[in-house]
């Protein structure tokens, strides 16, 4: 028998009556196949003889023959079974450690593949095919293959667990609901998996999106470490550059004060041995000046020694010594004190313009490309196509309503955030007279009157009029600059709350907030100022960094 009639006689050589395959089948003369013994029986038990398929009536009760083809194809149907049986045996799983055995299986227990709640028995491959084929096993109900199934019947009453009484939040059987839960909130247990398995799809849901934010998180603090890592490689690079420089200037400056000390010495040491050279031609004088009075004075002749001996002429002319000293005079030390000092401030101010000087090239590391953002710029200004420049116009534009745009202050914002990490960028401010410049919270209020101050999202510098600049606060901070900045660097580090603002051409740090707490994205900030009649028409450019050596 072909493959295709085997399985066909899986659903058509079955007995309608018993349900079981056919036994000694025959046939009634309406055509359909029962076992004798059921058929037989049937007949018996009713006093009418019809068919119990077609319900055909038959006015005498019809004789009955096997059926030897039907009978045939039942006995190659069952040898076929056996067959596929035996041979699905030796392919099936043993069960292992942690499997549901097949409690039907003798010898080597098999990996159950269903239990049956109605059974309370796991059944194998082989074992569970009369669940799948029988018309009365068919309407059990099969699980997954599960352990312990006395544990899914009643205790009290020893019928299946089919029911949950969501009063008593415990699965019930069917006679619980007619006594110990009458007057209880009852369902199907099926209904009940359907919730719970829903709220357990939606907790597993809420579980898996918390690990992926701890994941994401986790992300974010490694790269936070990596960028602190390359922060802190850079910083260290920066501070070895820097105590370089500053022991080369110092070995430079010690040489030059060395070296007016040794000259200053040397001058010394001339001017003294000038003043031996002196004293010793007035003791050669005055030696022999000795001599000849010591060979008068022992002569005994009269008229000699009053004729040679002139009181005037008693000691040859020398020079007053007592006020000759070895050093040089006062006003010559003073002098040499003065430019010693002077080159002290010299290398303090060189000192200092390195240190800020290094300082700038370590925060240019961090320049970021900025460009304007025209949907939150005032009517009156006017950007340039490239987002690069601003400055004021006369004319209003006509620009429709947005929650973005600065409605009565004429300020601009950049495109560019910054939520973390650092960063910088560079305004050229030359030709203005007033101006303001720094970074807004993106929250800040951009309507009606603005001020500006930490505590409202603004952290600005401002140029009021002709070297006149303060940082704003609650109360206006008076910076003193040295000179005009022609561009002005702004730098951010959020994590640890600054806000720079650095004359660029000079290198010189102007102003600095500390102790900032950002919580959100901060914008660059942009304020040309009105154009005052011309007076201060230059724009602000934003200008790419140089990253100086």
């Amino acid at each position: 028998m072909s493959a295709a009639d085997s399985s066909l006689s899986e659903n058509q050589f079955l007995c309608s009556i018993c349900q079981d395959v056919f036994t000694d089948p025959v046939s009634t003369p309406c055509g359909h196949n029962f076992c004798k013994t059921c058929i037989t029986q049937h007949w018996d038990s009713n006093v009418l003889y019809k068919c119990p398929n077609c319900n055909k009536m038959f006015s005498t009760r019809p004789e009955l023959q096997v059926n030897t083809l039907v009978s045939e194809m039942v006995a190659h149907f069952r040898q076929s079974a056996q067959q596929k049986a035996r041979s699905s045996s030796s392919e099936q799983q043993a069960a292992e450690p942690g499997d549901v055995p097949c409690d039907v299986c003798t010898g080597t227990k098999l990996k159950a593949l269903k239990s049956c709640l109605v059974c309370l028995v796991s059944y194998c491959e082989t074992h569970l095919e009369p669940h799948l084929t029988r018309s009365g096993l068919k309407r059990h109900q099969l699980i997954d293959p599960v352990e312990n199934l006395e544990g899914r019947m009643c205790m009290k009453h020893d019928k299946p667990l089919e029911l949950f009484c969501k009063t008593d939040q415990m699965c019930v059987c069917m006679f619980c609901t007619v006594l110990d839960h009458k007057t209880h909130e009852v369902v199907p247990l099926e209904e009940e998996y359907t919730r719970k398995k829903a709220e357990v799809e939606k907790t597993e849901a809420e579980i898996q999106q918390m690990i992926q934010k701890r994941r994401l998180k986790i992300q974010k603090f490694k790269r936070s470490v990596k960028v602190s890592r390359e922060n802190t490689n850079r910083d260290i690079e920066d501070r070895n550059t820097v105590f370089t420089k500053l022991k080369e200037a110092i070995e430079r400056n010690q040489t030059k004060v060395i070296k007016t000390i040794e000259e200053n010495h040397k001058a010394t040491e001339k001017r003294a041995e000038g003043f031996i050279k002196e004293l010793k031609r007035e003791i050669s004088e005055l030696n022999k000046r000795g001599a000849e009075l010591q060979q008068l004075s022992h002569s005994g002749d009269h008229l000699d020694l009053v004729q040679n001996f002139k009181s005037s002429d008693a000691a040859p002319p020398t020079k007053n010594w007592t006020e000759v000293r070895v050093g040089p005079p006062s006003r010559e030390g003073n002098e040499r004190r003065t430019t010693v000092a002077q080159k002290l401030e010299m290398l303090k101010n060189e000192v200092k313009k390195l240190l800020t000087e290094i300082e700038l090239k370590r925060v240019q590391q961090f320049a970021v490309d900025v460009t304007l953002n025209p949907d939150t710029a005032h009517p009156l200004l006017i950007l340039s196509e490239d987002g690069k420049q601003v400055h004021c116009g006369l004319v209003r534009k006509n620009l429709p309503d947005n929650p973005k745009r600065f409605s009565t202050s004429i300020y601009v914002l950049g495109n560019q955030s910054v939520s973390t990490g650092r960063s910088y960028f560079e305004v050229q401010v030359k030709g203005k007279t007033s101006w303001v410049l720094g970074v807004a919270r993106e929250s800040a209020n951009r309507r009606g009157i603005i001020n500006f101050s930490p505590r409202n999202g603004y952290w600005t510098l401002r140029l009021k009029s002709e070297n006149v600049y303060f940082a704003q606060t609650e109360t206006r901070v008076p910076l003193s600059v040295e000179s005009k900045p022609e561009k002005v660097g702004v730098f951010v580090d959020y994590e640890e709350g600054l806000v720079s603002f650095y004359d660029v051409d000079s290198g010189s740090l102007i102003h600095t907030f500390t102790g900032c707490s950002f919580t959100e994205k901060l914008l660059p900030f942009f304020c040309p100022c009105p154009n005052q009649d011309g007076i201060n028409s230059a724009p602000l450019i934003i200008c790419p960094v140089n990253h100086a050596e």
